[in-house]
């Protein structure tokens, strides 16, 4: 849950990023395609919860990234903030908004997002990966919602979540997303959701003290990462939260291994682009990956 301090944060995160500056898109248009082709990989940085409900610069290109895709059959979503024990996917329909924060405004509290489920998609994932277990009492965190209001506004594709297992390394989780992987061919957009820099100590500190800078920590991990993505190194994105500079990045591997799931699930040829990249609150990165089969 996040508390009150959230709010401070995420106040003054919104209003420094206003502007579209340091927010990178891509240009071209996938919605056509004259044949069938597998579905693009998602990883994006959800940051606060009110990019959500303001107008500001990750909430522009998370409306732009989703005019850019092509339309699915239905969403699966790895979001950071259902972490805990064992593998678990949504088979509520429909799921409901949970609001797993607090402090945030009464706007925010009340919002939902009205999209559907799908238990049979759920099953399927299932079958894909055996140590999966339906889930009745869980449906859309804001982790999904938060992004997904933006990408799927009229939420009219059905949408699945699937939980994070913290007792798994991070090959484990890099071995269930690409388990994941044919449903890409089914229609299906997998989505992970988290920050690929994601330390809420220091971004608080940074707030109160007035300092909007990127430490050099928090862009070399996300450079490196960005490097790691392109090259398809998934042995090193499996280990890299795990070491020195990773720890420093993410104190808790939570916002990082959805990531994970986006890099098993996307295959060696696709073309990776990061159609959103920058930093909230110093040192939180947005930065979003988009993987898209080979033309």
């Amino acid at each position: 849950m996040l508390n009150r301090r959230a709010l401070l944060l995420s106040a003054v995160a919104v209003s420094a990023c206003q502007t579209d500056k340091g927010i990178g898109h891509t240009t071209a248009s996938s919605k056509v395609r004259s044949e069938p082709r597998p579905m693009p990989v998602l990883f994006l940085g959800h940051g606060s919860p009110l990019n959500a409900i303001e107008d500001n610069a990750w909430s522009r290109a998370f409306k732009r990234l989703g005019r850019e895709l092509p339309t699915p059959r239905a969403i699966l979503c790895i979001s950071a903030h259902w972490y805990g024990e064992g593998t678990r996917v949504t088979a509520t329909d429909p799921p409901p908004t949970i609001h797993d924060f607090s402090g945030f405004p009464e706007s925010l509290e009340r919002m939902t997002y009205p999209a559907r489920g799908n238990v049979e998609l759920a099953e399927r994932v299932t079958k894909l990966l055996p140590s999966a277990r339906l889930a009745s009492d869980w449906g859309l965190d804001h982790g999904a919602w938060s992004v997904l209001c933006h990408l799927r506004p009229a939420a009219d594709c059905p949408v699945i979540q699937l939980s994070i297992d913290a007792s798994l390394s991070g090959a484990k989780h890099l071995a269930l997303g690409r388990a994941l992987a044919p449903l890409r061919s089914e229609g299906v957009l997998l989505v992970g959701s988290g920050n690929l820099v994601h330390n809420l100590k220091d971004a608080f500190g940074r707030v109160r003290r007035g300092d909007r800078e990127t430490p050099d920590w928090a862009r070399s991990f996300d450079a490196d990462a960005e490097q790691a993505l392109v090259q398809h190194d998934g042995a090193w994105l499996a280990r890299a939260h795990q070491e020195a500079r990773g720890r420093t990045a993410h104190p808790s591997p939570d916002h990082y291994l959805p990531l994970l799931y986006a890099a098993g699930a996307a295959d060696a040829s696709d073309q990776v682009t990061f159609p959103i990249t920058g930093f909230e609150a110093g040192s939180l990165s947005m930065r979003a990956v988009r993987y898209d089969a080979s033309s």
